[in-house]
């Protein structure tokens, strides 16, 4: 197919989606992309990277059991810490400035726990996408094999931004890892790092009017010429 779009305007264009119209991606071009992804480098070649997909009536049973979960009380319980922990200074900043923007375009405060509490719950309705990825690796791995699953991870979503669908990537989806092996195939002694939702866009939904800023090069680079 002919590229629509270049890298560098894939990555300057593309924005995480948190609303989704109901039309499912051909499987033909879901499958493209995954098969082009699993190109991309790792660690010694290890390709510790695992990809499961839900779409159709096996992602709205799996929405129904993680409901199910959280309706009677159980508490979120990922194999490995969330991004939020563990942050401080300018990066707690950030993920509080990250959240505040979206309250504001969502009409929240950011002092109105119920409201956020509510409005969090649409992590597990995959934001109304017709599909769900699950990105795995065995549990016996560590933090550079993470970095692999996430050159992974981004690769897939810049091939998603070239054929025109939106992507959301979502720490929150490895919160309830049980009901998600229940129903997708995730391999024996992997465990899930994170969770992606997809499909096309939905133009009209305020939550996508949200857009967060990036830190200037000066402070995430340094080039050094001389010693």
């Amino acid at each position: 197919m002919t590229s629509k779009l270049s890298i560098t305007e894939a990555i300057r264009s593309r924005y995480s989606v948190r609303a989704f119209l109901p039309d499912p991606v051909p499987e033909d071009v879901l499958h493209e992309i995954f098969d082009i992804a699993r190109l991309v480098p790792s660690n010694s070649n290890t390709q510790p990277w695992h990809v499961a997909v839900v779409s159709g009536s096996a992602r709205d049973a799996l929405e129904k059991r993680i409901f199910e979960r959280i309706g009677a009380g159980e508490k979120p319980s990922p194999t490995w810490p969330s991004g939020g922990v563990g942050l401080k200074g300018d990066y707690k900043q950030r993920q509080i400035d990250c959240a505040r923007g979206y309250y504001e375009v969502m009409g929240i405060e950011y002092e109105d726990r119920p409201a956020r509490q509510k409005l969090l719950l649409n992590n597990w309705r995959f934001f109304g996408a017709p599909h769900a990825a699950f990105f795995s690796m065995p549990e016996t791995m560590h933090r550079a094999n993470a970095l692999d699953v996430g050159i992974f991870v981004q690769s897939i979503m810049l091939l998603m931004a070239e054929r025109g669908i939106a992507s959301c990537p979502q720490g929150a989806l490895a919160s309830y890892p049980e009901p998600v092996r229940e129903i997708a195939e995730i391999p024996e002694g992997n465990a899930i790092l994170c969770g992606m939702s997809f499909g096309y866009e939905d133009p009209e939904a305020k939550a996508n009017e949200v857009r967060m800023d990036r830190e200037p090069l000066a402070r995430i680079a340094s080039f050094t010429n001389e010693v």
